[in-house]
């Protein structure tokens, strides 16, 4: 069986999909607990642009065997992909609070009693009294 594998391996590094489904699947077929066998027909699923089949068959070879790290790293990034796509969870909005008062800057001048004796606009202009 690892003779169908490798050879369906090696389909996939070359991008033959179509090659590589067959050799993993007589593999599948020819031994149902080859765990292996189930990841690369997982593999080829992605690459189809398939990630419901691809998680579908990544839980099957968590199935055949939950210690196998290809497939649990499979299934846990399509799980990831999945739950980025899906957002945030809604969640309530907060109550929202009252703002702070604002301080003054600087107190104002006090108004003035009597306006300023009128004074000519060169002598404003100048400063010149």
């Amino acid at each position: 069986m690892i003779e169908l594998v490798l050879e369906a391996e090696r389909a996939m590094s070359f991008g033959l999909l179509d090659q590589a489904e067959r050799l993993y699947r007589q593999a599948s077929d020819a031994d149902p607990r080859n765990a292996m066998a189930v990841v690369g027909l997982a593999r080829v699923a992605i690459e189809r642009g398939d990630e419901d089949a691809a998680l579908a068959l990544g839980d099957r070879a968590l199935a055949i065997d939950p210690d196998n790290q290809a497939a649990q790293r499979l299934v846990e990034r399509l799980r990831e992909i999945r739950a980025h796509r899906a957002g945030p969870e809604p969640t309530a909005p907060e109550p929202a609070e009252a703002p702070e008062p604002l301080e003054p800057l600087e107190p104002a001048p006090p108004a003035p009693s009597e306006p300023p004796p009128r004074q000519s606009l060169l002598r404003r202009l100048f400063g010149r009294r």
